[in-house]
């Protein structure tokens, strides 16, 4: 039984990705084994979204072949699609497969033994028109479902469409099996994701809001969050719909980039900072408690001290809980290259220093808001130095001592002060406890 390793970078999507192309080597009777360990096969699914995607891939490939340097090397996924020729000149590197093949590795290859030439299967992304269900599993609890890939907006700064194609998606029907399927094996939370997920039946007579409605009936299914739904497509008829389902939790994240309109039409997005604003404002209307993460991008070209300077005011300003700080990095092929002034490195990190300790003082504003009230926590099963931490519906992370009878449990609990490792103290209530007790006793 030959060994394999996986090895992810970049977004939940990969992780989901990576999941199925791993459960397809455990069918196959290969042994999965930690990327860290020795193994005969690794599989490295690489990211494009930063310069130092080449840096960052020549690293994994040699922490590799250091455990077996007669091990098979495949690098898969979004950086192989949009330079395979690089990747190809790395040294140990076995496979090259972009975005059409990465998931027919066990067609392709037979024994997996080690080439004296790589072998590079990099088809035109537009031939990336199949979607591959996916999904990844986080602490057992919480399963992060693929419902949506490739993306067919052109925004400036961006090569996700040139690494994976056009938007595409399956039927709601297929999407509900697989939630289904995912109750069977336990999880009580499923986060719905995708490169553009609220982009969910493009070209068909369904959408993001129908399948969350579907989604919504799923027997046993206790908790649906959705990842990163672009303003444009945070429809209010979604935000309503949210309110008042008792599964989907009061949790968005919505990309903002900048809180500068000139520089949203330097970037391409298809909103300005008035929808946004206004998409905030009946959130927190609707749902007061709710939970609102923002993607922002600094050092942007044509981002003058002033534009940045307007991005930060008006991020301020909003009610929201925390911030995703990404610093612009030069992507080959993308219009941003052609924007100026270019942004000085040193001055691209100053401002994502700034948000981001603008970052921290809204999450810390938001979660200790809530010292004091009772919240429903969803607990994981690992032993934090002697907790075991959860999250709220309302994304607010919570520890209590730990105890195993309490994982993948819903409790109810009262939040107190908020700890240096940045979750707040929690204790069941005493309701709870009394309820746990009676059900450890009969279980022992």
């Amino acid at each position: 039984m030959k060994k394999v390793a996986f090895k992810t970078l970049g977004c939940k999507l990969n992780y989901s990705e990576t999941m199925a192309i791993q459960r397809d080597f455990e069918q196959a009777d290969y042994r999965v084994t930690d990327f860290d360990t020795q193994a005969d096969i690794y599989i490295i699914n690489t990211c494009s979204v930063t310069q130092s995607a080449n840096s960052t891939c020549r690293k994994t490939v040699r922490r590799a072949l250091r455990r077996n340097p007669e091990a098979f090397v495949a690098v898969i996924g979004c950086y192989a699609q949009l330079e395979p020729g690089e990747i190809a000149e790395i040294d140990g590197v076995d496979a090259v497969l972009g975005a059409q093949n990465k998931f027919n590795l066990l067609e392709l290859f037979d024994d997996f033994s080690k080439r004296s030439e790589p072998m590079v299967y990099n088809a035109d992304v537009n031939e990336a028109v199949d979607f591959h269900n996916a999904f990844s599993a986080d602490d057992r609890t919480r399963a992060f479902l693929k419902v949506q890939d490739g993306c067919s907006y052109s925004c400036s700064f961006c090569t996700i469409p040139m690494a994976r194609g056009e938007s595409r998606s399956p039927g709601i029907a297929s999407v509900v099996e697989n939630a289904e399927l995912l109750v069977e094996e336990g999880f009580k939370e499923i986060v719905v994701t995708g490169v553009n997920a609220g982009d969910f039946g493009r070209g068909r007579d369904e959408d993001f809001f129908m399948l969350l409605q579907e989604l919504d009936e799923v027997d046993g299914l206790e908790r649906i969050r959705f990842s990163s739904v672009e303003p444009n497509l945070m429809h209010e008829e979604l935000i309503h719909y949210t309110a008042e389902s008792k599964k989907i939790q009061p949790h968005f994240h919505m990309p903002l980039q900048s809180g500068s309109d000139q520089m949203l039409g330097l970037m391409r997005r298809r909103y300005q900072s008035g929808l946004y604003r206004e998409r905030v404002e009946l959130i927190k209307k609707l749902m007061p408690d709710a939970a609102i993460g923002v993607d922002v991008i600094t050092g942007h070209p044509g981002e003058t001290e002033e534009l940045f300077r307007e991005s930060y005011d008006f991020i301020d300003a909003l009610p929201v809980s925390y911030l995703h700080v990404f610093t612009y990095s030069e992507r080959p092929n993308t219009h941003a290259l052609t924007i100026q002034p270019s942004i000085q490195d040193s001055i691209r990190k100053a401002r994502t220093h700034k948000l981001r300790r603008l970052s921290k003082k809204k999450r810390f504003a938001f979660d200790t808001s809530f010292a004091g009230s009772v919240r429903p926590v969803l607990f994981e099963g690992a032993d934090h130095n002697g907790a075991m931490l959860g999250w709220t519906d309302n994304y607010v992370r919570v520890g209590i001592p730990y105890n195993p009878h309490y994982e993948n449990k819903i409790l109810p609990v009262q939040l107190g002060a908020r700890t240096r490792e940045g979750y707040l103290i929690g204790e069941l209530t005493p309701e709870a406890k009394e309820e746990q007790q009676v059900i450890a006793e009969l279980t022992a």
